[in-house]
């Protein structure tokens, strides 16, 4: 259900913002291979710029190797092991949505980051690893923590500023925070019938110099991105056919 609602709000705003979105709904149980074929006939089309494959995936097929096949000129997403090696390098390739909503949102409130501790709470290859190299770009000093950390309230206490992506309700309070810092919170769950974050918003929200709420914060963030990725993809394309014209 959540992948569905993001889908949908993807297509509302490629409408309102004149880009045309095709989704592709599949079985359940549709093969590996049926997916990979129309991941094929989606990297020749040349009146495509952008593919991604909405995730998770029915745990029968491999997200590793449907990643891997759409052609990295059109991974939107910022997922294909060329862009995330590309970002690694401090290249330019595609950046993953949510990790570059949230330096737009940064750069935008005019958030300081050369010289700053920011801690991450979460690994995932969605949003954490790749919003910890994208600080680390930036100049800032990272610590990343997970589900092995060890004290993690000694390190959040300790930051100018936190990014949250754990998906856990509430998991940040005032017991992890202190005055005055940036606060990112990238979860979303829905509890009795309500979207909520992984910080407990009201707690902190007196203490913090700035935080995002869920929802409204980093989700329409994230949706901007996917709809830049795919103006730069359609811009490169175009460079590629020089009489084509924009």
């Amino acid at each position: 259900p959540a992948s569905q609602s993001y889908v949908g709000q993807k297509e509302k705003a490629c409408a309102r913002v004149g880009l045309k979105s095709s989704v592709f709904k599949l079985l359940e149980n549709t093969s590996q291979e049926v997916l990979l074929d129309l991941i094929h006939q989606l990297n020749q089309d040349t009146n495509v710029d952008g593919i991604l494959v909405q995730l998770p995936l029915p745990k029968h097929l491999q997200s590793s190797v449907i990643l891997q096949a759409i052609d990295p000129d059109k991974d939107v997403d910022g997922l294909h092991p060329i862009n995330v090696a590309k970002l690694y390098a401090n290249q330019k390739g595609f950046v993953p949505c949510t990790p570059k909503g949230i330096m737009t949102l940064l750069s935008a409130y005019k958030v300081e980051l050369s010289g700053k501790k920011v801690v991450v709470l979460g690994r995932s290859a969605l949003v954490g690893r790749p919003i910890a190299q994208l600080m680390l770009n930036q100049n800032a000093t990272v610590t990343v923590c997970h589900s092995k950390t060890q004290d993690i309230a000694h390190h959040t206490k300790d930051a100018d500023i936190i990014v949250v992506a754990i998906g856990k309700a509430h998991f940040l309070n005032r017991t992890h925070t202190t005055k005055d810092q940036v606060i990112i919170d990238v979860g979303i769950t829905r509890v009795d019938g309500h979207l909520v974050g992984d910080v407990a918003f009201y707690y902190v929200i007196d203490t913090c110099a700035m935080i995002t709420p869920v929802p409204g914060g980093v989700g329409p963030m994230t949706i901007i991105s996917l709809l830049e990725n795919t103006l730069e993809a359609y811009q490169e394309h175009m460079l590629e056919k020089p009489h084509a014209g924009l």
